[in-house]
């Protein structure tokens, strides 16, 4: 993460006569996800505090216990610098209207400037009034269907709380966690498999007619360059073939040791030490069991 807000300078996120306590709760869940905190209620139509509000935040109970009811708007952003209002339908006036990625870049540009901020949301059946909206410094409205432009209060919000946390992002493609590190295959390593399952389909019978043979093992050469195989991946794929090229129905593996494998474990580890069982396999990479 960049430089971070303190909780003080986050967004404060206002719902104006919200009309379900459900509402209200996935609403204070969707904040917790992207680090909002504070959140204020105008009138909310079923009386505060709410059971069925704090049963829908799923444990954001921070949330719900820092909720402060005010009785009009006015007063519920009388303390902030600057205001969104957000809203799906052109408004009559003069405000700016700006897209969620960029309206959260100002958030986070007008916290890191020491000034308090909130975004307005209005009611759950037809959002702010035009008053309401004129309160506000700018609107926010996000690039939904016009045919089908109504968002749920809480979908709303999570949107705008996570181009609050997008914003505060060193690299915006950033994730909480990666893969795994897996160092590239090499040419030998890729080699081996490929030698290992030529060997495996010629003693199967799988290339006929004989003469079609080189082509054959040009087109699946071909498909399995294609991928570029990290080093772990080549050892469960050899693995698999090593199971389907030494066992069987009548000889599976756990057994014995079948004869086949005995002899090229043999002729593999003829003329050399190793204990490594995942050791490079010798060159033309039969007989090994890379599992």
């Amino acid at each position: 993460m960049s430089e971070t807000p303190t909780q003080t300078q986050a967004p404060v996120i206002v719902l104006v006569e919200p009309q379900l306590g459900e509402n209200i709760g996935m609403v204070a869940r969707a904040m917790a996800n992207f680090g909002l905190a504070e959140l204020r209620l105008v009138n909310p139509r079923d009386g505060w505090p709410s059971e069925k509000a704090r049963a829908a935040a799923s444990n954001a109970d921070h949330v719900i216990d820092g909720v402060v009811v005010y009785p009009d708007l006015a007063s519920a952003i009388a303390d902030l610098n600057f205001v969104f209002a957000t809203t799906a339908r052109e408004r009559d006036g003069f405000k700016r209207v700006a897209g969620p990625v960029e309206a959260g870049r100002t958030l986070r540009g007008h916290a890191l400037s020491g000034l308090r901020t909130g975004i307005l949301f209005g009611r759950e059946r037809f959002g702010l009034y035009n008053e309401e909206v004129s309160l506000a410094d700018e609107i926010v409205t996000f690039p939904v269907d016009p045919k089908f432009a109504s968002l749920n209060i809480a979908q709303a919000v999570l949107l705008m709380s996570y181009e609050w946390m997008k914003s505060g992002l060193e690299d915006e493609t950033q994730t909480n966690f990666t893969g795994p590190e897996m160092a590239p295959a090499t040419k030998d390593q890729l080699h081996g498999l490929l030698n290992h399952l030529e060997a495996a389909l010629d003693a199967r019978g799988y290339f006929r007619p004989a003469a079609k043979k080189p082509k054959m093992v040009d087109n699946l050469r071909s498909v399995l360059t294609r991928p570029g195989f990290f080093a772990p991946e080549l050892k469960v794929l050899r693995g698999v073939v090593a199971s389907l090229d030494y066992f069987s129905p009548k000889e599976p593996r756990g057994a014995g040791y079948p004869d086949r494998k005995a002899k090229v474990d043999h002729a593999a580890h003829s003329g050399r030490v190793s204990t490594d069982e995942d050791d490079t396999p010798p060159l033309g990479g039969r007989g090994l069991d890379n599992d």
